[in-house]
């Protein structure tokens, strides 16, 4: 599945990105070392995943596990995890906005379910 190779390889690229940007031209910028934190910890699960993107997108080669539906699902659900977890903790660092918090579980839900999807293709 190219497409899951160059979503994974986009958003892991992203990430590198993010990280570098919040590290150097935000760094000043948060409202406090707190801010800062929730920045790193987006930037991280968005690598976490990215890098899992990627693994599915080897994976789902016929000589490993081949084309699966639930591999697919997997890789959609981390992207919406993506999304939603990692996306509202940016938001949330750069703004503040507490109820952003909200959004935020709906992401990590999205990751739990994807990776278990993952287990279950494994064994199926």
């Amino acid at each position: 599945m190219e497409m899951f190779l160059a979503l994974g390889a986009i958003l892991a690229g992203l990430g590198v990105i993010l990280g570098a940007f919040g590290a150097h031209a935000l760094k000043d910028k948060f409202a406090s070392p707190h801010y800062a934190a929730i920045w790193e910890t987006a930037v991280q699960y968005q690598m976490y995943h990215a890098l899992g993107i990627l693994a599915l997108g080897i994976l789902s080669n016929d000589a490993f596990l081949g084309s699966s539906s639930l591999l697919s699902w997997a890789v959609y659900l981390m992207f919406t995890g993506i999304v939603f977890f990692s996306g509202s903790l940016y938001v949330l660092a750069l703004t503040g906005v507490k109820k952003l918090g909200a959004i935020t579980p709906i992401g990590g839900m999205l990751f739990i379910i994807a990776w278990v999807l993952v287990i279950i293709a494994a064994f199926s």
